[in-house]
């Protein structure tokens, strides 16, 4: 998103509370310290917040979960400093599964930038292997500001060499898929086209909708079956990116 707060000027906040009472909402890219945010924000009736921040950068990176159902642990990054000064991760324990909402970071910005998104992307996997081993159901969302395929953004003849759709990122989403974790979006719509979750607000990309898939629902492959419905709400504005959904039935 833009930024919580540019979110709820704009009443894209309370209107989707409305459209939307979800059991959980989780936000990336928030853009804001807990003292920054309204009353409204820090207090939304029927729900736990749960918010991370970045430590070094003001109004950069941040995410945020708002729960009906009160977690059993709630643990803020990944157990690497380096990646976890930047405010990207809430990792919420339920009773029948674990929840990381994620801010990945972008590749942008030079070749440093690009290793560090890769060792986070590496880092993150390992993480979630790690509760796997332990007996734990993931599920994990967000941004992960890398489209997987061809069909999951408009021109991707032109953004070959571009990060967001590197060989060596989609590389990586491979491999997430191959420990186990399901896309179910596209399980569930294999071979849709011309539906996206990210348009560059700059060239009025929306307009045309020349985006970008890179914002996902992954699921470990047993509760995977669990889901009902996944959606993405392109018809919702308020950001450069659109909600997505899944309705999953009680997990055992």
């Amino acid at each position: 998103m833009n930024g919580i707060r540019a979110v709820e000027r704009k009443g894209a906040w309370e209107e989707f509370l409305r459209s939307y009472p979800a059991d959980i909402i989780c936000l990336q890219e928030t853009k804001a310290e807990i003292g920054q945010l309204s009353d409204e924000l820090q207090n939304v009736p029927g729900y736990f917040p749960y918010f991370s921040s970045s430590k070094g950068r003001k109004g950069y990176s941040g995410v945020a979960i708002y729960t009906k159902v009160k977690p059993q642990l709630v643990r803020f990054g990944i157990d690497e400093p380096g990646h976890d000064d930047e405010g990207r991760v809430v990792v919420a324990h339920f009773e029948n599964f674990v929840l990381l909402n994620v801010y990945f970071p972008n590749g942008g910005g030079g070749p440093v930038r690009l290793e560090y998104k890769l060792k986070f992307y590496d880092d993150f996997l390992a993480y979630i292997d790690r509760l796997a081993k332990e007996g734990k159901q993931v599920i994990f969302t967000g941004d992960v500001n890398t489209a997987h395929e061809a069909i999951d953004l408009a021109r991707p003849k032109e953004n070959e060499k571009n990060t967001g759709f590197l060989p060596i990122e989609r590389e990586w989403i491979d491999e997430v898929i191959a420990h186990g974790y399901v896309d179910v979006f596209r399980h569930f719509n294999p071979s849709l086209d011309g539906v996206y979750t990210y348009w560059d607000m700059k060239t009025f990309a929306r307009e045309r909708n020349v985006g970008w898939r890179i914002d996902y629902f992954f699921l470990s492959k047993k509760i995977a079956t669990s889901i009902q419905a996944v959606e993405i709400l392109s018809e919702k504005y308020g950001s450069d990116h659109c909600p997505i959904t899944i309705n999953i039935k009680e997990i055992v």
